[in-house]
């Protein structure tokens, strides 16, 4: 959705947007290698952080923008990503992929004579 109203933003103001990737044949998941695989805590790692990076650049054009509707737009795509990193927390919590780093643990200092 947000390609195509950026993509449609582009052509309304003479701009030539970028070529589409070609998609990726479909393929079944046993003709992948165990190995090659990635797993559920590596795929929910990757959209976090791609998530993040997309609040960052929302954020960066919502505060070079000149233009309101511009600002606005990216405003509205910077709450959709907000309430998706909530739900990725969430769902990594719950699924137990979300792995807290150890507790640091206070030690008394020792006093140098």
């Amino acid at each position: 959705m947000e390609i195509k109203e950026c993509d449609t933003l582009l052509t309304d103001n003479g701009i030539a947007s970028v070529p589409m990737m070609p998609e990726r044949p479909p393929v079944k998941l046993e003709d992948i290698p165990v190995g090659a695989r990635f797993s559920d805590p590596e795929i929910a790692t990757k959209i976090a952080a791609d998530t993040s990076f997309g609040l960052v650049a929302c954020s960066q054009v919502m505060g070079q923008s000149i233009r309101e509707d511009i600002r606005a737009l990216f405003a509205k795509y910077h709450l959709t990503k907000t309430a998706l990193g909530v739900r990725i927390l969430e769902l990594s919590k719950e699924k137990g992929w979300l792995i807290p780093p150890p507790l640091q643990v206070k030690r008394p200092e020792t006093a140098n004579a």
